[in-house]
């Protein structure tokens, strides 16, 4: 799916009415299949950008267009179509606690199915294979028959990853996908997204606060600051002197470091899968 956006404005989901626009007069042109990531520091406008391409909210200015169409004009079963073919994964996946791993990985499917089909996969799922399969990709098929409350952070992150393989989408948008991940699985989590869009031709476009593995994974880099794009270039073309302006008062992010008494965006729990785990007793 192809993304353009022309002179776009948005505040930030959560912002009150009257704040001030979270992104200023963006112009960006996404061509289908591209694997895209948007760097900057906190606040630059990352997660806003993501709810607008999600149609989760319509920009208060300007223009998108997604796949050639306006989401805001179109008729309200065209509307839910055309989310239908969008995945967005939140940088804390919304999953049940008390689910299955299994169960939520098949999720990603209820797009395509119809309601009586998606009430039962809850109870009875289906095609445990490609479950299997798409958990393999992040190194948690071992988990597949788990209950989501009794992972760590990383991996309940991972199954959020997960289910973008299974999606009917044509566009992944992925919010801070590495942000609870130790520096191994953040490598296998990126090898997978890019790798496997690139494969299935499907637009990708991930925002990223660990800038090395943006560099390492993607051809194109976007660096955002205060809502307005800085730089919109390839990989081999981003300088250390261009992230220094991008990054600019923000250095310790750059750099992987929190201020004190703060914790860095993207520091990772996975080291907590590795904790003993309560044993618990089942009656039959």
């Amino acid at each position: 799916m192809n993304i353009d956006l022309q002179a776009l404005e948005a505040r930030h989901p959560a912002a009150r009415s009257g704040a001030p626009a979270a992104l200023r007069g963006l112009n960006l042109k996404v061509s289908a299949g591209e694997q895209v990531a948007v760097i900057g520091p906190s606040g630059a406008g990352k997660t806003t950008l993501l709810q607008v391409l999600a149609c989760a909210q319509p920009p208060t200015r300007g223009d998108l267009q997604l796949g050639g169409q306006d989401p805001w004009r179109l008729p309200a079963n065209s509307l839910r179509h055309l989310r239908g073919q969008l995945f967005l994964a939140p940088q804390v996946p919304p999953l049940p606690p008390r689910q299955r791993v299994v169960t939520s990985v098949l999720a990603g499917r209820l797009p395509a199915m119809g309601l009586l089909a998606s009430l039962r996969s809850l109870f009875y799922p289906t095609d445990i294979p490609a479950a299997f399969e798409a958990l393999a990709h992040f190194d948690l098929g071992d988990k597949l028959f788990e209950r989501v409350d009794r992972l760590s952070g990383g991996e309940r992150q991972r199954v959020g990853l997960a289910r973008a393989l299974l999606a009917p989408a044509t566009l992944w948008l992925i919010d801070e996908p590495l942000s609870a991940l130790d520096p191994m699985r953040s490598r296998m989590a990126m090898a997978a997204l890019v790798g496997l869009a690139a494969e299935r031709k499907v637009t990708l476009v991930a925002t990223l606060h660990q800038v090395d593995m943006a560099l390492a994974h993607f051809p194109r880099i976007i660096g955002l600051r205060d809502g307005k794009m800085v730089f919109d270039l390839p990989a081999g073309q981003v300088s250390p002197e261009r992230l220094a302006h991008l990054y600019a008062h923000h250095e310790h992010e750059l750099r992987g470091e929190a201020l004190p008494g703060e914790a860095l965006p993207g520091a990772h729990d996975d080291t907590a899968m590795d904790a003993p785990k309560p044993v618990v007793m089942h009656c039959r």
